[in-house]
């Protein structure tokens, strides 16, 4: 079984800086990509930033030149650096990965997500 645990949420004044981190635990499978979702209050989850194997990054218009996604293979994490923060970014996000299990077929797995506030 795999788990993905999130840190590194938290309130911080616009324009502020937070770095969030995903680790996935468990043993027998790979991770195909990365992905940081959010869910602002009242709204449907959307999709942040995207990872893959060989590290190419993709991002949602609203955070373009803002946040940057990076993952290390061998621990198996990834990490949102999210600067500029703007009230806007103010919601639950959440670690997403795309397990491949070596016993065969490939999964999606959540974190239970961590909070971020924008507020002055």
């Amino acid at each position: 079984q795999v788990r993905l645990v999130e840190s590194g949420g938290g309130l911080v004044q616009p324009g502020g800086s937070l770095s969030l981190s995903c680790a996935a635990s468990g043993s027998g499978f790979s991770i195909n990509a990365m992905r940081w979702y959010r869910q602002p209050p009242g709204k449907q989850r959307e999709l942040v930033a995207t990872i893959r194997d060989g590290a190419y990054a993709n991002y949602a218009n609203s955070v373009k030149g803002r946040f940057t996604i990076s993952r290390d293979n061998a621990k198996n994490t990834v990490s949102l650096q999210m600067n500029s923060l703007k009230p806007e970014d103010t919601a639950v996000y959440y670690c997403n990965a795309e397990i491949r299990q070596w016993t065969g077929g490939t999964y999606d797995y959540w974190g239970r997500g961590t909070q971020v506030t924008v507020s002055s």
